[in-house]
C-alpha cells in the first residue's frame, strides 16, 4: 500500500512538468493574454520618462479599464500643466479621444494615432491599449525554453498575422513559467523584423486580488536611447465600472 501511494505521489508531482511541457506557443499566449486582460481594472501610476539628455519628466495618473482591455480610460493628476487631461481608448486603442481642460473641449484623434508616444514616452497608445493583441495580430511559436531576469521562462516568437496593421512585425516574449507574466517583451521594428525596437522589462511581482501583478515596467527604447518606468502606486482588479465613464461626456469628469 506505502508502494502506490509512493507512486501515485510521484505522479502527481510529474503532471506540472509534463503539462509544461506540452505546452503550445497558443496555450502559453492564452495564458499571458488572460493575466494582462481581466474584467475591470483601477489603478494609480507613475510615468518617468528619460530622454535622451538624461533628464527626466515624471507624470502621476490614474487608469480604469473595463470589457478586458477594451475600453481604457486614463486621467493624469500631476504636473500640474497636465492635471485633469484625459484620454479615452476604445476598440482596443483603435479609437482614441483627448479631453484638454483648459479648452473644456474634446478632440477625437486620427486612426493612426495610436502608434504615437503617449506623452512623448516610449509606450505608444496601442502599447497601453491594445487588449487582445497577442491573440488577435500575432501567431506564436514556441522556442527553446531559458531563463531570463532569474525566473525559469517559456520563450516565444509572435509573428505579425498578414491581415493585422500592429506596429511590431514580431515580437519575442519571455514567459515566467510559475505565473505566466511576461517577464521580458522585445519589440521589433513594422518593417524590418531583424531590427530590435524596443524592450520591455516587468520587475517586483506581487500578487494583488489573487492576480501577478508587475509593479514596475520599464521600456527601454533602443533606436532613441531613452526608456519610460512606470511604477503602480495602487491597484485593485475586478471592481465595478459603469460604462457611463468611457464616453466622450465621462472623459470631461
Amino acid at each position: 500500500m506505502k508502494q502506490i501511494i509512493i507512486s501515485g505521489l510521484i505522479a502527481l508531482l510529474l503532471v506540472p512538468v509534463l503539462y509544461g511541457q506540452e505546452l503550445t506557443g497558443e496555450d502559453i499566449v492564452q495564458k499571458v493574454n488572460d493575466l494582462f486582460n481581466v474584467e475591470t481594472a483601477h489603478a494609480k501610476a507613475k510615468m518617468t520618462i528619460q530622454t535622451t539628455s538624461g533628464q527626466k519628466r515624471t507624470f502621476v495618473y490614474e487608469s480604469w479599464s473595463k470589457n478586458k482591455g477594451e475600453k481604457n480610460l486614463v486621467r493624469y493628476l500631476e504636473p500640474r500643466r497636465v492635471k485633469d487631461q484625459a484620454t479615452l481608448m476604445l476598440n482596443n486603442a483603435d479609437d482614441i479621444w483627448m479631453y484638454f481642460p483648459r479648452t473644456q473641449r474634446v478632440r477625437k484623434l486620427a486612426s493612426h494615432a495610436k502608434k504615437q508616444k503617449m506623452q512623448g514616452s516610449d509606450f505608444s497608445y496601442e502599447d497601453m491599449g491594445s487588449g487582445d493583441a497577442f491573440i488577435n495580430d500575432f501567431s506564436p511559436k514556441r522556442l527553446q525554453d531559458e531563463k531570463m531576469e532569474g525566473y525559469d521562462c517559456y520563450k516565444l516568437e509572435l509573428t505579425r498575422k498578414p491581415d493585422s496593421d500592429v506596429s511590431y512585425s514580431r515580437l519575442i516574449m519571455w514567459v515566467i513559467k510559475e505565473n505566466f507574466v511576461p517577464v521580458v517583451i522585445d519589440y521589433y521594428d513594422e518593417d524590418d523584423p531583424t531590427l530590435h525596437e524596443k524592450r520591455l522589462i516587468e520587475s517586483d511581482i506581487r500578487v494583488i486580488d489573487d492576480i501577478p501583478t508587475a509593479m514596475k515596467v520599464v521600456m527601454h527604447n533602443k533606436n532613441d536611447n531613452t526608456q519610460t518606468e512606470l511604477e503602480l502606486l495602487e491597484v485593485k482588479y475586478n471592481i465595478t465600472l459603469p460604462d457611463s465613464m468611457f464616453t466622450e461626456r465621462g472623459l470631461k469628469k
